[in-house]
């Protein structure tokens, strides 16, 4: 349950770098929505990587660059679902603000990437 807890604690840092960097990509960049989520998404799992490495999980056994890459590739399938979710929710609903489609995106992906991490990343 505390490893749970922390996976949370992580997660809220990760949405508030992916809110903030995507808040920023809009405010000071010709990138619409959809291009600078990507972005910000790239951002978050990096800040998100580390924070689990070092609170939720504690490093693996394995290399850090294979740790790495293990953690990129859950991240990356996690973020395709939470991007998927994003996009229809925005699609579906225009009037949507993007922050509130990401909120909406990241719970949805949460889950998964819970999952992922500790079975195929940090595993002992």
């Amino acid at each position: 349950m505390v490893r749970l807890a922390r996976f949370v604690l992580a997660g809220g840092v990760g949405f508030v770098a992916d809110a903030a960097a995507l808040w920023l990509l809009l405010s000071v960049t010709p990138l619409g929505p959809l291009a600078a989520r990507v972005l910000s998404i790239g951002f978050a799992l990096t800040v998100t990587w580390q924070i689990n490495r070092h609170l939720t999980f504690s490093p693996s056994s394995r290399g850090i660059a294979q740790e790495g890459a293990r953690y990129g590739g859950v991240g990356v399938a996690t973020s395709i679902v939470n991007y998927l979710v994003y996009c229809a929710l925005l699609f579906a609903l225009p009037s949507l603000q993007p922050l509130a489609a990401l909120t909406v995106a990241s719970v949805v992906a949460m889950a998964l990437s819970f999952l992922g991490y500790s079975r195929l990343v940090f595993d002992r």
